[in-house]
């Protein structure tokens, strides 16, 4: 897992062209001046986090993020967006772009899928923050925009939901063709599960056979730069869904034994204990910044027996109870995901 961004080099044109000046929203987020005039433009989750808020303050539009998120020229698609184009269904594209997703940044593309529903979300690895108002919506919107052009079809979810509280419904009501529910417990697209079976008519076999080998190339490369332990504390994540993963069902993720697995761990001064509380404590961090899951909900899905436990393992990791910290964390940030300190100003 790579452990920093990558902005698009044209972001500060796309500003430009809806009316924002770039180096105002630098100047907001505390970025440097020519960040965006680089060659390679690459952030850590906390500049990305300031880059959004940035726009979200410097902008008067409250449709910023979803213009944004929103491209109408093939030219302009990046190249896992046209990999993702390229595969045979909705579905695959995700799963591509999913995959893909590792190799620029600390985020993670989640798919639920039941007999009638298709949740995604996006899970930001290494956040210390609520994560700004403006890159869900660019998230959302981009989730759409590849269906649309993919399918060649209005296709519209069957909802959106959003952890904030009512702002602008209309606007994304037009945008999304779909009811908002507003307040939800998480940040979340739902398509029917139908969906993922529709057939893209930009799907492009030879181009896709093109890309895809240069991907997992780079895939494999940051696989190698990945520390073991960090490779373990992933394997955890994607398995802690109600339930405490053991080290034999880590192993066998990883393709290797419980002993060799234990004995890596060990030659890099870790345990697997150490290892799961670390994955626990990341995702916790996640829970309380990005929805509004109850305590009892956040322990369940970081396998833990109770609220109680949980509560105890993250007075030992923060040194204060989980209620405490989202609150500090929350009134760090206004409602539309703007910093608390820009109200002043503003």
């Amino acid at each position: 897992m790579s452990k920093r961004f990558r902005i698009p080099g044209r972001l500060a044109t796309r500003l430009h062209e809806l009316g924002v000046g770039a180096s105002a929203v630098l100047q907001s987020a505390g970025l440097a001046p020519g960040l965006l005039d680089q060659p390679r433009i690459v952030v850590t989750t906390e500049e990305l986090f300031a880059l959004w808020r940035g726009v979200g303050v410097n902008s008067p539009n409250p449709a910023i993020g979803l213009e944004l998120g929103t491209e109408t020229k093939a030219e302009h698609f990046d190249p896992i967006a046209l990999a993702a184009l390229s595969t045979a269904s909705f579905g695959e594209a995700m799963e591509q772009m999913a995959r893909y997703k590792q190799l620029s940044c600390p985020e993670e593309i989640i798919h639920e899928m039941d007999d009638s529903e298709w949740s995604i979300q996006f899970r930001w690895l290494l956040a210390d923050s609520v994560e700004p108002a403006v890159l869900t919506d660019l998230c959302f919107a981009w989730v759409l925009c590849i269906a649309r052009h993919g399918t060649g079809t209005r296709i519209s979810p069957l909802r959106l939901e959003l952890a904030r509280q009512p702002t602008h419904a209309k606007i994304f009501e037009r945008h999304f063709g779909c009811p908002i529910v507003f307040g939800a417990v998480r940040n979340a697209i739902i398509f029917r599960s139908s969906d993922a079976a529709l057939p893209f008519v930009t799907s492009n076999a030879e181009l896709l056979a093109m890309l895809a080998p240069q991907f997992d190339e780079e895939l494999k490369q940051h696989k190698g730069e990945e520390s073991f332990p960090e490779r373990v504390r992933a394997a955890i994540q994607r398995k802690l869904a109600g339930r405490r993963p053991k080290m034999q069902e880590i192993a066998r993720e990883l393709h290797i034994s419980s002993r060799t697995l234990q004995r890596r761990l060990q030659d890099a001064g870790y345990s697997f204990q150490q290892v799961l509380e670390e994955a626990r404590h990341q995702l916790a961090r996640h829970y309380l910044n990005n929805s509004l899951l109850e305590l009892n909900e956040t322990a369940y899905l970081l396998g833990y027996e109770d609220s109680n436990s949980f509560v105890r393992a993250f007075r030992m990791w923060e040194g204060t109870p989980p209620a405490h910290w989202r609150g500090a964390q929350r009134e760090k940030v206004l409602p539309d995901g703007r910093p608390a300190r820009a109200a002043v100003t503003s």
